[in-house]
């Protein structure tokens, strides 16, 4: 690939969805866009590029842009947030949410569905604790055929066994031939929207859980401030943000705080003040 293509491409990508790419990713460029130049007929990777340039058809530079996006989720991922959010997070909507008795949630870059449709199983499980509540999951992703895939709830066999207990599968899934698809109930309950992490999310409402898991390690520092910032606005005043593993607001976002004792969930700044004042 000619340095000036990987220059723009790389530019290209940061600008359209905070994806950073140093010098070292090249290979990745070619291995993914590769597939995408022999489908529209180009010649090789710089007619693709010129093309993109040229941004004259729509539908081909989304799916450059697809193609360069990590879509890596499995169900019940890491297991332990989701230990989490059944064990600590949801008893604390259940009490502080009685009156409204509405849980909203948003998945922000879903990729093809596991983790709403994990969140969803877990809220099943929790039923008779809910019962007549209204439950909200918010699920958004850049990706087109992410999104496509997430919203028709089929798996192959090896992404439906992967990471999901064997009682969920059979309770929450029918099998189809050689894939496993979701049931309706579970499908219903999670509503799958085009976003782009990069924009306002306003129009998507107030939320009183986060989960923006292993989303920020592709972004550079500016950019991940930028993110928490707007998800710092659209998170109820006692709700609850969930990072990757490997994610961090610490030199990077002022406006959250980990949850005392446990790793991966943020709290805002203002309601990490108001419990330690009420247990001072």
């Amino acid at each position: 690939m000619k340095p000036e293509d990987f220059s723009f491409l790389s530019k290209f990508l940061l600008d359209r969805t905070g994806l950073v790419l140093g010098p070292d990713k090249t290979y990745l460029i070619e291995s993914r866009l590769g597939p995408i130049a022999r489908k529209w007929r180009f010649s090789g990777l710089d007619e693709l590029v010129t093309a993109i340039r040229q941004a004259k058809n729509d539908d081909m530079v989304r799916e450059a842009t697809d193609a360069m996006m990590t879509n890596e989720s499995f169900f019940f991922r890491d297991i332990k947030p989701f230990e989490q959010f059944r064990q600590v997070v949801l008893p604390h909507l259940i009490q502080g949410r009685a009156a409204r008795r509405q849980i909203r949630i948003w998945s922000a870059a879903c990729s093809t569905g596991q983790e709403p449709y994990t969140l969803g199983m877990i809220l099943k499980e929790e039923a008779a604790k809910i019962a007549g509540w209204k439950l909200d999951i918010v699920a958004t992703d850049i990706s087109k055929d992410a999104l496509d895939r997430a919203k028709a709830g089929c798996y192959t066999q090896f992404e439906a066994q992967r990471g999901l207990p064997i009682q969920m599968l059979v309770k929450y899934f029918k099998q189809e031939g050689d894939k496993w698809q979701i049931v309706p109930e579970l499908r219903a309950m999670v509503q799958f929207r085009d976003f782009n992490l990069l924009t306002d999310p306003s129009a998507l409402g107030q939320f009183d859980v986060v989960f923006c898991r292993n989303v920020l390690i592709y972004f550079d520092q500016a950019t991940k401030g930028a993110v928490l910032a707007r998800i710092a606005r659209m998170l109820a005043p006692d709700g609850m943000l969930y990072l990757g593993g490997a994610e961090t607001v610490l030199g990077v976002s002022e406006k959250f705080v980990p949850l005392l004792g446990q790793r991966g969930i943020y709290t805002l700044v203002n309601a990490a003040a108001a419990r330690q004042a009420a247990t001072a």
